[in-house]
């Protein structure tokens, strides 16, 4: 699967849907602007023919399997986190409950196996479990061992995503 080419296959097909000029041009063969015959010369799923529909139907099977739990290991790890924290914060929120749904959402998690199963996702653990635990989305002991998953009802409303 090579899962950046079909994610940017996916945003151009939703760019056509979404653009009335990009639409006509594909659908319609409507006169073209330079910039708009760039857009579509980038297009690899659009021959002289019209759409080739073996690469968006190989396209489509991609975005089916990045809903697996295998996509995952389609994907480099993040080696740097957001400087901004609102947009931090959200990846750390969603890395962690990323962590948990393999973990199993309920289990109390050591600090190793925790720090462990972020670091498949994120190069920068500590930053990633210290947002988790300011955002109340974990849960920490008092000795710092393990940690909980705070269920998404029951953590403060300006925390949740």
């Amino acid at each position: 699967m090579d899962a950046a080419g079909s994610l940017a296959r996916a945003r151009q097909a939703v760019a056509v849907l979404a653009s009335p000029t990009l639409r006509a041009a594909v659908v319609g063969g409507a006169e073209l602007d330079d910039r708009t015959r760039a857009a579509i010369a980038a297009f690899d799923w659009l021959g002289e023919d019209g759409p080739d529909g073996a690469a968006l139907g190989r396209t489509a099977q991609d975005l089916r399997d990045l809903q697996g739990p295998a996509a995952l290991l389609e994907f480099d790890r993040i080696g740097r986190m957001p400087l901004r924290a609102d947009e931090r914060h959200s990846l750390s929120i969603r890395i962690v409950e990323l962590v948990f749904a393999r973990l199993g959402p309920a289990r109390a998690v050591p600090e190793p196996v925790l720090n462990a199963a972020i670091a498949m996702v994120a190069e920068d653990v500590a930053l990633v479990r210290r947002d988790a635990v300011d955002l109340g989305v974990l849960e920490r002991t008092a000795d710092g061992a393990s940690y909980r998953l705070v269920q998404a009802g029951s953590r403060p409303a300006q925390e949740r995503r």
